[in-house]
């Protein structure tokens, strides 16, 4: 098997603050080995299970943190950005059999994570055909554009259940649960465990399944400030239908998330 890894930080055991995903702040550097944890754990379930090309994506803020000595030897890490509108998934293709994704967060607009966010900051909340979709709904459709089924999510439960409302096979670990500011989180080892072994054995014994594709793709996004609405409207197809809110609708999901790419 050859698996593609995508790694986020908000959905991360424990992590309650931004300060605590921040590199320039002291909080970081622990969160930093926690999710580098979570994501060894994942490659060592996807080893067991009989992976043998692991390439992980290192997916938040710099895309430079997760510590390299501390992956299997088996991996191979995809670090900083680069060009193109793939993001938080690039360089996957139809090669890879597999995709999954640790330390995902609940979307923008949702109460299931202190850190709930979609993409940008300064996004209110981004709605696809009417439904909230997360970085985690973008990102499977990517992967299920390239023929690639997501087999594993660890994050929040928020979006751990939403997730399973669209991809009922998909297993997932919720690490952290929200409330308002703060989080109930289970002991980071535990965590460890139960991504090692959650991996392993979705690999091993799930059916694969695509992430459902819409016909048609009308995304709704709604900002914080009317600025940055003014400036999506500039580009081509986007309506802005109020001082803060533009909308976007193609039936070709490239097309979409190029869209995507530039306006948030």
């Amino acid at each position: 098997m050859k698996i593609y890894l995508s790694a986020d930080i908000e959905g991360t055991a424990g992590i309650v603050d931004w300060k605590e995903a921040s590199a320039d702040h002291p909080q970081y550097a622990y969160f930093q080995r926690q999710m580098t944890r979570e994501v060894a754990a994942a490659c060592q379930g996807a080893l067991e299970a009989g992976a043998h090309d692991i390439l992980v994506r290192d997916a938040h803020d710099s895309a430079r943190n997760i510590i390299p000595t501390e992956l299997p030897q088996q991996t191979r890490l995809f670090r900083g950005w680069s060009d193109g509108t793939d993001l938080m998934m690039a360089c996957l293709d139809e090669s890879f059999d597999a995709v999954l994704f640790t330390g995902y967060h609940a979307a923008a607009y949702s109460d299931g994570n202190p850190l709930s966010h979609t993409m940008s900051l300064k996004v209110q909340s981004l709605r696809l055909n009417g439904r909230l979709v997360s970085e985690f709904d973008i990102n499977a459709m990517i992967a299920a554009s390239r023929g690639v089924p997501v087999y594993f999510l660890s994050g929040d439960a928020w979006l751990c259940h939403a997730a399973k409302e669209i991809v009922p096979s998909i297993t997932t670990v919720a690490t952290n649960e929200g409330f308002g500011a703060a989080a109930i989180t289970m002991h980071p080892d535990i965590a460890v465990k139960q991504i090692r072994d959650g991996v392993k054995s979705a690999l091993k014994s799930s059916i694969p399944h695509l992430y459902p594709m819409p016909e048609r793709f009308q995304f709704d996004i709604c900002y914080k400030e009317h600025v940055p609405a003014k400036k999506a409207a500039c580009y081509p197809g986007v309506q802005q239908l109020d001082a803060k809110t533009v909308v976007y609708e193609t039936a070709d999901f490239h097309q979409a998330i190029t869209a995507l790419f530039w306006i948030l």
